[in-house]
């Protein structure tokens, strides 16, 4: 049952029409001004709206103005009922947004028909919007699941198609063996050629491959890199076949913008059960194998071994000087900015961990992060950054920066720590800062492996009054859909969809679709990884609410953020 409003201040007109509609079969409602109209608009949110042009206090037509403001009621049929019968009265209306006009006085037939032919109109909009979003939608999955350059399937799709050919049945004799392939000496051949010869190349390497394994599944990894599923092999020494027959199609020279270019790749392969019960595992598995691969030369391939894992000597010493970093004093945090891109100030800052080695210099968090991971040292120095985050927040609200907020990385082994939210009572009770300004920030691959544990454990923590934002989106393995289950408050576009947005049509599509749905479900937008101004024009004309990144600021130690603060350095603000 279709619902319209009338707002007329004539009592006698008002009830006659009203009482027209309801014998039509219409669930109809009335306001005798202008004021109580538009409340009752954004209240119910009628399908069709009936406004007399003389009011007093508002007119239809401010009514009107003040309507098409709204969002949800811009597009809502709007007819004026008007004792005017002038060009500029209709004219005025128009311009406004008016859908139609009925001249008082006015036939039963000729308000039906006015009202007939507008919702039918508003129905074919809606048909045609609705048609629109189920082709944006399938366009946007196939985005998410697919590499833009190759069209091969990307990571995402290759843990789904690894669900569908994994063995049900433990016993079976058959194994499902996991490539990782990448290309030998990549960036040093095309690095003379140009991008577009590259492109060209993973291209071409990936008809190949698609060819070489033909119903089994290729998913481009990264730049240069692989992974191939095959399902159902007998034993390793069939996955081993299989491998050199890759290589050797691979090797065939290829002729690009009229050069000859040969190239080689190395291939590691992980077989499942035997090296791992998940996708993450294998690929690990396969991964290590690979660069055992390369590291003898290349143009070969390597069965996964455990042996592979023994490290180095420089990475058991780097492990060893980790344990006693923290009681060395030698880790320090990191601020990067965040801003709010409406009025380009500083708002708060991500912290991010740094280690100063006494010998080494800065190492890389690429290099000792990963290391705590697997240690179990990333629990006490996750603990010691969102402590020492937040003490050093709390102290710049003291010296007048009351607004600033502090958002924080929780690592998996933290998040999965059963005492995690009494450690963040304590911390706050121990430093003064009031929960409303930290936000946590936690990547997608945390979430997926056991949702409902995952979403007791935010719930847990955002009954404290804290934030919850989910980091590098897009990049992992959930899909859009997993939004709607989490409690997030922030979703941080990944810098890879921001990087060079302007110029990759399909990041930029990717980047407008999460933006949208993000905005529809009322989280705040924040762009990582902002370089240049052409990003930073993108992110604002899309409606992002923050961001952070090299254009603005690298991270910078505590004593470089307050400078920041001091001088109170902004964004400049467009042209309007």
């Amino acid at each position: 049952m279709k619902t319209i409003l009338v707002i007329e201040d004539e009592e006698f007109v008002r009830e006659n029409i009203l009482e027209l509609l309801d014998a039509e079969g219409f669930e109809v409602i009335g306001a005798e001004n202008g004021r109580i109209g538009i409340d009752l608009a954004q209240e119910v949110r009628p399908d069709l709206i009936l406004c007399d042009v003389m009011m007093p206090e508002l007119d239809g037509y401010s009514v009107l103005a003040k309507l098409r403001q709204d969002p949800v009621l811009a597009t809502t049929p709007f007819i004026l009922l008007t004792a005017k019968a002038a060009k500029a009265d209709f004219r005025q209306g128009m311009e406004l947004g008016a859908d139609d006009y009925i001249t008082k006085p006015f036939t039963r037939a000729e308000l039906l028909g006015a009202i007939a032919i507008r919702l039918k109109k508003q129905a074919a909009v809606q048909e045609h919007y609705n048609t629109e979003l189920q082709e944006a939608k399938a366009q946007l999955n196939y985005l998410i699941h697919h590499d833009s350059l190759t069209k091969l399937p990307n990571r995402l799709s290759l843990r789904e198609r690894f669900k569908q050919v994994q063995p049900q049945d433990t016993d079976t004799e058959k194994v499902v063996a996991v490539l990782c392939l990448g290309l030998d000496r990549f960036n040093h051949i095309i690095d003379p050629l140009g991008h577009t010869v590259g492109d060209s190349l993973l291209k071409a390497v990936a008809e190949r491959l698609t060819t070489c394994v033909g119903k089994d599944t290729v998913a481009r990894l990264n730049t240069d890199q692989f992974a191939i599923i095959l399902a159902n092999v007998d034993h390793k020494k069939e996955a081993g076949n299989i491998a050199q027959t890759i290589l050797e199609k691979l090797s065939h020279t290829y002729v690009l913008a009229g050069q000859e270019i040969f190239i080689t790749a190395s291939i590691g392969i992980a077989l499942y059960p035997h090296d791992g019960a998940e996708i993450e595992q294998l690929l690990a598995a396969a991964n290590t194998a690979m660069t055992q691969a390369k590291q003898h030369g290349g143009d070969q391939y390597q069965l996964y071994s455990a042996a592979f894992n023994i490290g180095s000597s420089d990475r058991l010493a780097l492990q060893s000087s980790l344990r006693h970093a923290l009681e060395r004093e030698e880790l320090r945090v990191y601020y990067q900015p965040q801003l709010n891109l409406q009025t380009g100030q500083i708002v708060g800052a991500e912290a991010l961990v740094r280690w100063q080695h006494p010998e080494r210099g800065i190492v890389s968090p690429d290099k000792f992060v990963p290391l705590a991971e697997e240690t179990g040292l990333i629990v006490p120095i996750g603990e010691w950054v969102l402590r020492t985050a937040c003490k050093q927040t709390k102290a710049w609200q003291d010296e007048g920066f009351p607004f600033l907020r502090i958002a924080v990385n929780l690592s998996s082994r933290q998040f999965s720590q059963i005492d995690l939210r009494r450690q963040l009572v304590e911390i706050l009770m121990d430093t003064g800062l009031d929960p409303k300004f930290i936000e946590l920030e936690l990547t997608e691959s945390m979430l997926v492996q056991n949702t409902e544990v995952a979403i007791r454990r935010l719930n847990a923590l955002k009954s404290l009054g804290v934030e919850i934002a989910i980091d590098d989106f897009g990049t992992g393995y959930s899909s859009l859909s997993y939004l709607q289950q989490f409690p997030f408050d922030i979703l941080k576009i990944d810098r890879c969809f921001i990087r060079n947005i302007t110029e990759n049509a399909n990041n930029a599509a990717i980047t407008k679709a999460i933006i949208a749905m993000a905005k529809s479900l009322n989280l705040k937008l924040v762009a990582e990884g902002v370089e240049t101004e052409a990003e930073l024009s993108f992110v604002r004309q899309n409606q992002c609410d923050g961001m952070q990144g090299y254009l603005f600021s690298r991270p910078v130690p505590a004593e470089d953020f307050k400078q920041l603060l001091m001088a109170d350095k902004r964004l400049p603000l467009p042209i309007s």
